[in-house]
């Protein structure tokens, strides 16, 4: 069993920057694919970063070269570096883990970009 933890949210002007953070406990490894993903108000969640054991990083959409996926292993930790913020990125952002598909979700965390 895995849990995940996301932090790092809140109210951002836009063109300003955020780092969110998913701190992973339980029966995680190195090897597992973490990702973020997004809910905006009434559409459905999608696929925003994601990272490999081996840290191969893929980026979907508008957020590629404004978002920045890492890991740290030691802290069990995975970030998204978010800058140049803009209103649509307002959002629930929620990161998910596992070894083939995504199991293991955190409970989410609110995004707002302020115009």
């Amino acid at each position: 069993q895995v849990q995940l933890v996301e932090s790092g949210g809140g109210l951002v002007q836009a063109g300003g920057s955020l780092r969110l953070a998913c701190t992973a406990s339980g029966s995680i490894s190195s090897t597992y694919r973490i990702a973020w993903y997004l809910q905006a108000p009434g559409k459905q969640r999608e696929l925003v970063a994601s990272i490999t054991g081996a840290d191969n990083t893929n980026y979907v959409g508008s957020v590629k070269g404004r978002f920045t996926i890492s890991r740290d292993n030691s802290k069990k930790t995975v970030y998204l570096q978010m800058i140049s913020l803009k209103p649509e990125d307002t959002a629930v952002y929620y990161c998910a883990a596992g070894l083939f598909d995504y199991a293991d979700w955190g409970q989410g965390i609110q995004v707002t970009v302020s115009s």
